[in-house]
């Protein structure tokens, strides 16, 4: 839905998709409930954006249980991926297809209320910005498979951006079916739009400030008298495996932040790279509690649709 690849009409489509699903994995949508991973929600999203999340919410529950499934359990992909590192408060920092999102989470509950950072830098525009700097050189690729391959296999974070520019960073790779390629300072300066936009030609804000600017809203927002809870800061997302981000991100922290508020500060990769939402669904499964405490079943959905209307879903 997020990326517009569910179409009209929305019931028919994931109809379809879950079928397709169940079939391929031989197993009845009766016989176990299902985690189902849901897009992030942010702060500045336009009215139609909200309409048609709150939509692919009510229609998602009811495509399920009219396939039988007797429990659906809905999860932000940002508290799956803070799961998965075995933590339940935190700030997630998830680098997206599109955007870059900063989510504040606090014994497993989205803080809205401090507010979700968005940055405009996501796994797309590091590609495309990839391809720019390898055209520059000549280097021909027309394939975004391949240059996101590319950026998968050399491309990196350097510590002092600065520094890195003064050395010898050339490294090969090869693509099947495409042959060898080499790169130099593309393998930094691709990922350094996460820190400074500007050298991609965008107006937007550094990855650091868009935590900082986080951090300071919980520092101040008081939410619980120890204040170490967001202190640790785990990243999501296919982009954020590249080398040395972790490191980079604390780094430049320590340096933007004020003492009081960046002392103890630590930032972590994946805990399981890009399975890591994966992974958090199979952590809150295998809890004890999971049936009673984290799904919906379907009777209760039926009757709080009978009672509530079609929008009570938004509250789940």
């Amino acid at each position: 839905m997020e990326f517009g690849n569910i179409e009209s009409p929305m019931y028919a489509r994931l109809r379809l998709f879950f079928s397709t699903v169940y079939t391929r994995m031989q197993v009845k949508p009766s016989t176990q409930p299902i985690i189902v991973v849901l897009p992030l929600c942010h702060s500045d999203d336009t009215e139609p954006a909200r309409a048609s999340r709150k939509q692919y919410k009510e229609t998602l529950y009811s495509v399920l249980f009219d396939m039988n499934v007797p429990a659906v359990c809905a999860v932000n992909q940002a508290v799956l991926a803070l799961y998965a590192s075995k933590r339940t408060s935190g700030i997630i920092v998830h680098i997206g297809f599109n955007v870059t999102s900063v989510v504040p989470i606090f014994q497993g509950r989205v803080m809205h209320e401090i507010g979700v950072e968005t940055v405009g830098q996501g796994a797309l525009k590091l590609t495309g910005f990839l391809k720019e700097l390898m055209q520059r050189r000549n280097i021909s690729c027309e394939s975004p498979y391949t240059v996101r391959t590319i950026k998968e296999k050399l491309c990196y974070v350097a510590a002092d951006y600065e520094a890195e520019l003064r050395k010898d960073t050339q490294a090969s790779c090869e693509v099947d079916g495409e042959g060898w390629f080499t790169l130099s300072e593309e393998r930094f300066k691709t990922a350094e739009i996460l820190f400074q936009p500007h050298i991609g030609g965008m107006r937007a804000m550094g990855l650091h400030k868009a935590v900082s600017l986080c951090m300071d809203h919980c520092y101040n927002s008081e939410v619980v008298g120890d204040d170490s809870w967001y202190k640790t800061v785990v990243l999501a997302g296919g982009s954020s495996c590249l080398p040395g981000l972790p490191e980079r991100l604390e780094k430049e922290l320590h340096q933007f932040l004020p003492p009081y508020i960046s002392e103890g500060i630590r930032v972590l990769p994946p805990a399981f790279g890009t399975d890591s939402a994966w992974f958090g669904a199979k952590t809150i499964s295998n809890v004890s509690t999971f049936n009673e405490t984290w799904c919906v079943k379907k009777k209760q959905f039926r009757q709080k649709i009978r009672r509530n209307g079609p929008s009570f879903v938004n509250s789940w």
